[in-house]
Order: C-alpha cells, then structure tokens, then sequence
C-alpha cells in the first residue's frame, strides 16, 4: 500500500471516528501571533509543543530555512493576511540550530536537479529569465544569520506597520530550548528613541 493509501485510509477514519473535534477552532488566531519557521520534520510537533500552542493559537508559516527570500512572495503575503485579515499583533520568526539551510550548496543542487533529467535548456531559460540559480537556491551561513535577514525583511518592509513587533528565535530541535536572539519590543523602542530629536 502507497504512502497516500494509507494517509487517505486513516483519514476516513479519523472523520469517521469525529477525532476532529477537538481541533475545531476558528481562523483567528487566539494568542494574536504569526510564527515563520522551517519546514524542518523535527518541528512539526515539537515546536508547538514547545511553545505551548494549541489548534487555533497561531498563524504558522513554514519555509525551507525559515528564510524570505522576496519581500513580495508568498511567505510575506502570508505574513501580511495574518496582520490585516487574522489580527495577529506580533510576529515570530524561528529558526533552529542544524538547519539544512546552513549548507546548502546551490551547484551541488542544480547537478542533482540535472540529474533529475530537467535538461540544461530549462536551466538556461531561467537562468536568461533572470532566475539565478546561485541566488534563488542560497542558504545562509547560520541559523542566527537567516533568522536576522526575515526578521529584518519584516521590520523594514513598507507593508509592515511599526507597531507589529517583530522577535526572532533560535530553536534546538532535539528539546525545543528556544534562544531568543532579537526582542521585537525593545528594537522598535530603541528605533522610536533613534528618531527623537
């Protein structure tokens, strides 16, 4: 039996059975919160459990790296309908010692896509499109380097309020230790007291 087989089999289930109902929630997130965070296999029941979130407490936002790489992509959007449309008040980025992110080697990929069969025309149509390789598949040198760089994406982006705080995260994905790294509140503080005269 496939992977889907089986997914699909529990799922008939799960509905049959009404395990939903202690997950019904509404759309709005309770504790007023969007999380951006990898899309790391350690995290997917960690993090929540971590952070003591239930169903319903947050907008959760999940990349490779926990990383923006546009500041009008989809992350971003996303981020965006959680301030306007969701309520959320704050947002946490959080990304997590051994990221996969951290050594991401952007040829080692493109050969391994080539491998695939996707054939160098492809890649050099994107490549004539302005897609750069070396740019669109770049990792980042640390965790706390690329949780910096979405933090600083958020914060200065002109759809951004300047009262959103934005925090940023380190988590160790074996006990879910979380090290803050930047505090939301005392940033647009110290950024308020920079611009007195």
């Amino acid at each position: 039996m496939s992977v889907v087989s089986n997914i699909l089999e529990f799922n008939q289930e799960f509905v049959k059975q009404e395990q939903y109902k202690e997950y019904l929630t509404d759309k709005f997130p309770d504790k007023k919160i969007a999380i951006l965070t990898c899309m790391d296999t350690r995290l997917v029941e960690l993090l929540p459990k971590a952070l003591n979130l239930r169903n319903g407490d947050a907008k959760l936002i999940k990349n490779a790296g926990a990383i923006l790489t546009q500041p009008f992509g989809s992350a971003m959007r996303s981020i965006l309908v959680a301030i306007y449309e969701m309520g959320a008040a704050e947002v946490l980025v959080i990304g997590h010692h051994g990221c996969g992110m951290t050594t991401l080697d952007s040829k080692a990929m493109v050969a391994k896509i080539r491998a695939s069969g996707i054939s160098d025309e492809v890649l050099s149509t994107l490549e004539n499109s302005g897609i750069r390789m070396d740019r669109f598949l770049k990792g980042f040198a640390s965790a706390e380097e690329g949780v910096m760089h979405s933090v600083n994406m958020i914060r200065n982006h002109p759809l951004v309020p300047v009262f959103i705080p934005v925090h940023g995260f380190i988590m160790h994905p074996e006990t879910g230790f979380m090290e803050q790294i930047c505090d939301g509140y005392t940033s647009r503080e110290e950024e308020k007291a920079s611009e007195r005269p």
